[in-house]
């Protein structure tokens, strides 16, 4: 050692040197201490004396200005490991087949490598186990299947046995996970059981196994299922015929539920050759809604699971006594797994559901809606209820429009840019409002910008008085709910000058109003929120006042006139007690809430 001082010699005394200064007291059983080789020192106390490692200490705490000396009968020689994993497995004996295995397969100097490497070591014994002829057969060609196996029984980093939990899925350099089982038999990696562990080397660990670990094979892509199947070649056309063979030998993951050529050949005479003239029409929609984003094996499945499709729209899992359906179609055969996915396959042939285009073309189409549609065409609302919407439409049957008064239909039809478009508009709603979006009490604006108002019972769903009779009728741009009566839309007086002279409770005041002037001002567009006399108030006055104002109408009579009237609409909701209100006539009224009513009271 003396002749190689900076070798061996440096690192054995460097074995025997800790820093920090550990005095005897310092000192505990069992304790382990790292040494400045990096190696540790094991303390071993007894009623002898202390140890480290088997030797003893025969003098203790021998102090300096820089540290403390204990001496030992002993020389610590460091622990010795082999430099590389691929030095563990040519010096065992029960690993020739390995070995011979790693030299062919080229793997030496990639262990022999930085690492750090765990490598699970099947025995000669383990070899020996496989099918006659297999190792024989790997070694022939040891960079194509013996190279994968191989790279299955090593993992990146240095896993010791107490790294190691139960359940836990470990990725080999191959890619492909191994599983760890921890059972009171002992430890195993897949099914193979850890006979010896942690033989620890320079750049890793071995772990000595009893079987060959064989990575699972599965074919690359979901086409490849297709494509290898004896069952599925009418799949396969469409398939490449559309263009999709590229998307479906994507990354993915794709779950295929996959129609067999019976299943095709079940569709009506002329159907797949339809379908392969025009393979990006009706074909691609076909063959998407066959196809998932996701992999969804048959474990993930549960009755009445929505699935949504490539396609955007979804298929039903329904699970039987019988068996698994997607929509109608059996699932005949489950989880053939791909790298990229799963193919299920199924005994028929997947329609998507088609829909109108526009909730015009359900009414066209619609025997129960002739009146609708003339009353559509004739206001010339065809193109906007074809447009992109969406639109939720109340349909009423002809018989609703049979039962209003005679002679109705057709005077609005002399009209129909009128009175007519008005109340179709009144049936039409912007946005789709689906039945399940309904509930009680709800008001919705129409495209008319009046409301309609939902009324729940428990004999149906109400718009307004009108029963819904069929509903959810989709469409691409909308729905349709099929009613039993018009809906007429609320009127109301142009102006507050026609509620005043339609009352017959008000006849004074309209020849106020008139005798005044005021007509014509209370005919504008304001809004105006009037407090309007009944002939009893204005005959309550002291004899004669109303014929002395009607004598002189612009002057007192305009005064009082305007001191009925607010710039603005003012609804009762809109009223508070105690309120100060200005009136067009520039002076306040004062609003009185009691349990008896409103009032309002005169500041004069």
């Amino acid at each position: 050692m003396l002749e190689d001082p900076t070798g061996a010699l440096t690192d054995i005394l460097l074995y025997h040197v800790v820093s920090g200064k550990a005095m005897s007291t310092d000192l505990s059983d069992g304790q382990m201490i790292e040494t400045v080789l990096g190696k540790d020192i094991t303390v071993k106390i007894t009623a002898e004396g202390v140890y480290i490692n088997n030797a003893m200490v025969t003098v203790a705490d021998l102090e300096t200005e820089n540290g403390v000396v204990h001496v030992i009968d002993a020389v610590l020689l460091p622990p010795t490991m082999p430099a590389t994993v691929v030095d563990i497995i040519v010096n065992s004996e029960n690993h020739t087949t390995l070995e011979a295995a790693v030299v062919a397969a080229g793997l030496v100097e990639t262990l022999q490598g930085e690492g750090p490497f765990t490598v699970f070591a099947p025995t000669d014994a383990a070899f020996a186990a496989l099918p006659a002829g297999t190792v024989e057969s790997l070694l022939e060609d040891p960079t194509g299947a013996l190279t994968d196996i191989l790279l299955y029984h090593v993992v990146a980093g240095k896993a010791m046995s107490t790294d190691l939990s139960d359940g836990q899925m470990i990725e080999t350099v191959l890619g492909k996970d191994i599983t760890v089982k921890i059972t009171a038999e002992g430890v195993y990696i897949n099914n193979a059981m850890v006979t010896v562990s942690d033989l620890e080397a320079e750049n890793g660990v071995v772990h000595v196994i009893d079987a060959v670990l064989l990575p699972s094979t599965m074919p690359a892509t979901v086409v490849d299922i297709i494509v290898n199947s004896e069952n599925h070649t009418t799949l396969e056309a469409a398939v490449v015929a559309a263009g999709l063979v590229e998307t479906l030998q994507g990354e993915g993951p794709f779950t295929v539920f996959a129609p067999t050529d019976a299943a095709f050949a079940a569709l009506p005479a002329g159907t797949v050759e339809s379908l392969l003239e025009d393979p990006t029409g009706a074909l691609t929609d076909i063959l998407l809604y066959h196809v998932v984003s996701g992999k969804a094996m048959s474990t993930d499945l549960s009755d009445g699971q929505m699935i949504e499709t490539v396609l955007g729209k979804d298929i039903t899992v329904k699970i039987t006594a019988e068996g698994v359906y997607i929509n109608n179609a059996m699932v005949t055969v489950a989880d053939l797994e791909a790298e990229n996915g799963v193919v299920h396959v199924i005994d028929a042939v997947l329609l998507p559901p088609t829909m109108p285009a526009t909730v015009v073309d359900i009414i066209v189409n619609s025997e129960n809606h002739t009146t609708l549609e003339a009353a559509v065409v004739a206001a010339g609302l065809v193109e906007t209820l074809q447009g992109e919407g969406p639109f939720t439409v109340f349909a009423p049957t002809d018989a609703a429009f049979a039962a209003l008064p005679a002679g109705t239909v057709e005077s609005l039809l002399e009209d129909p840019t009128g009175a007519l478009t008005d109340i179709l508009f009144y049936h039409v709603v912007a946005g789709k409002a689906m039945s399940t979006d309904l509930s009680d009490g709800q008001m919705i604006e129409t495209v008319l910008g009046k409301d309609i108002a939902v009324k729940i019972t428990t004999e149906g769903v109400y718009i307004n008085n009108a029963m819904v009779t069929v509903a959810d009728l989709e469409a691409e741009n909308g729905v349709v709910h099929v009613i039993d009566a018009v809906l007429l839309p609320p009127t109301m007086p142009a102006t507050v000058v026609d509620i005043i002279v339609n009352s017959e409770n008000h006849t004074t005041l309209e020849a106020a109003v008139v005798a005044a002037g005021l007509v014509e001002t209370l005919q504008g567009e304001g809004p105006f929120t009037v407090f309007a006399p009944t002939d009893a108030a204005f005959a309550a006055l002291p004899a004669g006042t109303v014929e002395s104002l009607l004598e002189d109408p612009t002057g007192a009579l305009t005064d009082i006139l305007f001191y009925h009237v607010v710039a603005g609409k003012a609804m009762s909701t809109d009223l508070s007690d105690g309120q100060m209100i200005e009136t067009v006539l520039g002076k306040d009224i004062t609003v009185k809430i009691t349990a008896e009513g409103v009032s309002s009271t005169t500041q004069w």
